[in-house]
């Protein structure tokens, strides 16, 4: 890919929404400037980046292989990857029942014994966050939007949790998660891969 120069306010704007994977709403100019270099795709109200543009903020937000923090990032990162499992599986759960039916929502007992679960895993994503932000100081947010949501949840929306139209915990958790793979440089692919063996027990 042809060298691309941006201005910091462009690489912010890029880099949240590759991060993002997509957004809603009118281009800004900024945007818009993004989108006549190639780098952001506008369709209607949705925007997302091009492959181009990916490329470039990959390029922009990758540690260097030599860079003395990364296998201190490599390390929390393989203890974070089955706690996103535990997530994932609980998200699923907060979709849809054990016999395979819609959760509805009705079952009060059966939401909280997932809220809990939610707590668990929140106390435990805690600490990795603290270490992830001492080597990316970029990922210093997350921990706060995922209390407000948390928060929210607890005011009574149950979109707080799984709704990919706002930011929901689980769609912090999905940013801070794409954050960290663009700075390790590992697809998702790698990190699928990754997890399953964690989740296995074998060796990474």
């Amino acid at each position: 890919m042809a060298e691309v120069t941006l201005t910091d306010e462009q690489s912010e704007a890029l880099t949240a929404l590759v991060v993002r994977g997509m957004a809603r709403g009118e281009a800004s100019a900024v945007q818009q400037s993004l989108a006549d270099a190639g780098l952001i795709l506008v369709k209607g109200p949705i925007m997302m980046p091009t492959p181009a543009g990916t490329e470039h903020v990959g390029t922009m937000m990758r540690l260097a292989d030599d860079a003395p923090e990364r296998e201190r990032i490599m390390a929390t990162f393989h203890r974070f990857l089955p706690v996103n499992r535990q997530l994932r599986d609980l998200c699923t759960a907060w979709q849809v029942r054990p016999d395979g039916s819609v959760n509805d929502h009705s079952d009060e007992n059966y939401d909280a014994d997932i809220r809990d679960r939610l707590d668990d895993i929140d106390d435990a994503v805690g600490p990795l966050l603290k270490r992830f932000s001492e080597d990316i100081p970029s990922m210093d947010g997350y921990r706060a939007r995922l209390t407000e949501s948390l928060e929210k949840l607890d005011d009574g929306d149950d979109a707080w949790l799984a709704s990919p139209l706002i930011d929901s915990y689980h769609t912090v958790w999905m940013h801070l998660h794409q954050h960290l793979l663009l700075t390790i440089g590992m697809s998702r692919k790698e990190d699928e891969e990754l997890e399953e063996r964690l989740v296995a027990g074998g060796s990474a």
